[in-house]
């Protein structure tokens, strides 16, 4: 990553990478706090918040009950009066209690002020399967939010991305839903796979929203996806190299604003596209990457593939749950469909 070059960095994992940027801009803006359950002593469930309130105490690190209907709306008045909380939602799966104030408040309050009063708050939330927490603890949801026209949708996949998608996030002054992934965190009791854990400076930078990585090149397929499933994506590519098929990975990064150039520009080269998703399959992200690849460059695509979770409640079940989440052999049995 030439962002990288040149600066003093550290190995983090990517549940340190993300507090090291809320505690940098927390030092640099007394606005900045952190709201949730169980992130004040805790720590957060996933280390989200782990050492913060040490620092900055109990004022800016804040435990809150159990009702995200009331901590959310606080966070968007907060937002309203000029401070810049970062709220978390613990897990995703939670947001229907607090739907009104994500769909309508967060999300509309300025344009339904007709730009007089921003929205600048942070909703981090814990996303995903893999660790057998049944139907209500294991959703994505991606798609849910990124539909949503106000919201700012981003997802990392490694420690070098969480910290500079987070510095971005919490100055931006629009509403940013900031969506990490459980298994990528790096945290004891649900080992990261190989990969999240990544170099990281030590200054304060930014990743621009609405701009994709390729974090591999290749000339025979696209593979699109994002979180997780980019680290199953470039493991699928290792294999698929060693039968001869070169495949092309892409990170996107943020979903809104989405990075439809850097997608197209890799189509009209590979023609073929693998969309990779843990969202459900329907009305979804890989529906979506596919129309706009299709408004964009029908002509260059030769063959699309769809991987994504069926359109069913994830399983308690470690046999059934590694069934519908896919995993690498998945995708590369759909690139290789496209050959």
């Amino acid at each position: 990553m030439s962002e990288e070059a040149g600066a003093s960095t550290r190995e983090l994992t990517m549940s340190r990478a993300m507090v090291s940027a809320i505690a940098h801009e927390m030092r640099e803006n007394d606005e900045v706090f952190y709201m949730g359950e169980d992130v004040a002593d805790y720590g957060g469930i996933f280390d989200s918040t782990q050492g913060l309130r040490e620092e900055f105490g109990y004022d800016r690190v804040m435990d809150v009950p159990i009702s995200e209907t009331a901590y959310l709306g606080a966070a968007v008045g907060a937002a309203q009066v000029g401070m810049r909380p970062i709220a978390e939602l613990m897990f995703v799966d939670f947001f229907g209690v607090a739907m009104d104030q994500i769909y309508n408040q967060m999300a509309k309050n300025t344009y339904m002020s007709g730009g007089n009063v921003p929205v600048p708050m942070v909703l981090t939330a814990a996303v995903g399967g893999t660790y057998n927490d049944a139907a209500q603890h294991s959703q994505t949801l991606y798609g849910t939010f990124a539909h949503i026209p106000g919201l700012k949708v981003v997802v990392p996949s490694t420690a070098y991305e969480a910290k500079g998608l987070m510095h971005n996030a919490i100055r931006d002054d629009d509403p940013v839903l900031y969506m990490f992934h459980k298994r990528l965190m790096g945290i004891g009791w649900l080992p990261a796979p190989e990969g999240p854990k990544t170099p990281v400076p030590e200054t304060d930078y930014t990743i621009p929203f609405g701009s994709a990585d390729v974090k591999r090149d290749g000339e025979d397929v696209t593979i699109v996806t994002l979180g997780l499933h980019v680290h199953r994506a470039l493991d699928a590519a290792e294999t698929l190299a060693g039968e001869g098929i070169s495949a092309e990975v892409i990170d996107l990064r943020s979903l809104v604003p989405l990075d439809t150039e850097t997608i197209v520009d890799s189509v009209q080269k590979t023609g073929n596209l693998v969309v990779v998703d843990e969202d459900y399959r329907s009305y979804g992200v890989t529906g979506e990457i596919v129309a706009s690849v299709a408004d964009e460059a029908l002509e260059a695509l030769d063959s699309v593939e769809r991987v994504a979770l069926p359109d069913v409640p994830i399983p308690y079940s470690r046999p059934l749950e590694n069934e519908v989440v896919p995993d690498a052999d998945d995708i590369a049995a759909a690139v290789k469909r496209t050959q």
